[in-house]
């Protein structure tokens, strides 16, 4: 049998694929059957676009489904109280000097499945979140990021948990 790496993540995070979870195997699923019922009212299946649409999104959502179950089952939930306070790690909120900008960004450290650049999180995995992880305000963290050749160097002004 093989075994299953586990996923550290946030609580925040786990809560997130617990509550996706529920969303698609009730109200998501329901409104998926409701298009299939309705698609096939429009006649011959064979030239039924909306019926193939209907059933492509059954397809998708039952496969986020499994994807969602086998997520959380292998979830490891980062324990916060182990943090130590005003050091870079898994759930705190880091605002760094970007030396080669000239500019502060901030980001919070969180699980790989939870990354999202856009809304400022970034995988503790990542090049520049494991660069981090494990420095002090005041540190300068310098990487490359592989996949690019990006070198970056970063100054931690601020590192916070809430």
């Amino acid at each position: 049998m093989a075994t299953t790496k586990k996923i550290t993540m946030t609580q925040e995070g786990y809560d997130a694929l617990v509550k996706e979870l529920a969303w698609r195997e009730g109200e998501e699923r329901e409104r998926i059957k409701n298009d299939i019922v309705t698609a096939r009212g429009f006649g011959d299946l064979s030239e039924n676009a909306e019926y193939d649409a209907a059933r492509n999104a059954q397809a998708e959502n039952e496969a986020r489904i499994l994807q969602l179950k086998s997520d959380i089952e292998n979830a490891e939930i980062f324990d916060a109280s182990r943090a130590v306070q005003g050091v870079v790690g898994m759930g705190s909120t880091v605002t760094v000097y970007d030396e080669e900008l000239g500019e502060e960004v901030a980001w919070r450290i969180v699980g790989s499945n939870e990354a999202d650049i856009v809304a400022g999180k970034i995988s503790d995995q990542s090049p520049v979140g494991a660069a981090l992880i494990g420095h002090r305000k005041g540190d300068t963290v310098t990487g490359v990021v592989e996949a690019t050749g990006y070198n970056f160097s970063y100054r931690i002004v601020n590192v916070e948990r809430k």
